[in-house]
């Protein structure tokens, strides 16, 4: 039985490729970006594994988020098994529901309001303490966001030419999080376990903060020369993360990359799911499990699970 990986970014890839060769799994890529869906016959036999990113957009592939949708559509009401699926894709790319659902969950997220638009941008703002920071509502990448320490200057900003207009014309404005010792956590699960966490350096990188090794060349395709801004975070532990394997069960999240701040009044404050999530080489090099290892090893557990039920 193949296992189709459905996504739009081939350089992202290679890892994943390489694990699922050393597992001797029998795998297909489903490129997001055009394609032709029959409803009158029945999808391939097989597992498929849903990687559709929110920033999809920015590389060109603006009708691979729909592409998705459909194809979802189509191989579940086939009954196909679909690792991360149809409802998957809704909490990918949309951080209002994200927020809102883990908010509803008992998990602290930042105070956020939701523009539709620009006409109520500033009224909106002016509700918000400052400083206070701008997003796009389907983002990755870093999109639209920005740090404003005053209404002055995000007005300049929202007047100006350098306005980020979000895809699905949603702004968000959000509670600056100032996080302790200048760093955020990702953590990683896959199969609603717990693989393992890292440190992000938000001081030097900012708000884009992507770990895939693709993410780390400059614009010719050539490695950055510098200290990788990732780090593991050997043998974390935190409460919080059963709460994130629990949201993850909730919501059929298989594979998941959860993101948030420690402050320095103790505040764990969780910000994003990342459902197509990837892994940085560094990490992988001293981590005590592989991403895409146990990615692999989910897939073939899942898709003996399906053998066994049509027997």
């Amino acid at each position: 039985m193949i296992i189709y990986a459905l996504h739009e970014n081939p350089d992202w890839f290679p890892p994943f490729a390489a694990a699922f060769d050393a597992a001797g799994l029998d795998y297909q890529e489903w490129l997001l970006i055009d394609g032709v869906i029959d409803l009158d016959s029945a999808p391939p036999e097989g597992i498929y594994w849903n990687r559709l990113s929110a920033s999809s957009h920015t590389r060109d592939h603006a009708h691979a988020k729909d592409y998705t949708r459909a194809l979802l559509d189509w191989l579940e009401a086939h009954g196909r098994r679909v690792v991360n699926g149809r409802m998957v894709v809704e909490m990918e790319v949309s951080k209002v529901r994200q927020l809102s659902a883990l908010r509803a969950f008992g998990i602290d997220v930042p105070k956020t309001i939701a523009v539709v638009g620009t006409s109520d941008l500033m009224a909106a703002a002016a509700r918000m303490p400052t400083p206070f920071i701008t997003k796009h509502n389907q983002g990755g990448k870093g999109l639209g966001v920005r740090r404003f320490d005053d209404l002055d200057a995000f007005a300049a900003y929202v007047d100006s030419d350098e306005f980020e207009q979000p895809v699905d014309g949603i702004t968000l404005l959000q509670e600056y999080v100032r996080p302790r010792d200048g760093f955020i956590t990702r953590v990683e699960t896959v199969g609603y376990e717990y693989i393992y966490a890292i440190s992000a350096d938000a001081a030097r990188g900012g708000f884009q903060l992507c770990p895939a090794d693709a993410c780390e060349l400059d614009s010719a395709g050539r490695p950055i020369e510098a200290a990788s801004l990732f780090a593991l975070r050997e043998g974390y532990w935190h409460p919080v993360i059963e709460q994130f394997l629990a949201f993850a069960r909730r919501y059929q999240i298989e594979i998941a990359g959860f993101e948030f701040i420690e402050t320095d009044d103790g505040r764990i404050v969780t910000y994003d799911v990342n459902t197509n999530t990837n892994y940085n080489p560094d990490v992988e090099a001293i981590a005590p499990k592989s991403g895409p290892a146990e990615i692999a090893r989910y897939l073939q557990r899942v898709q003996d699970e399906v053998y066994a039920q049509v027997r």
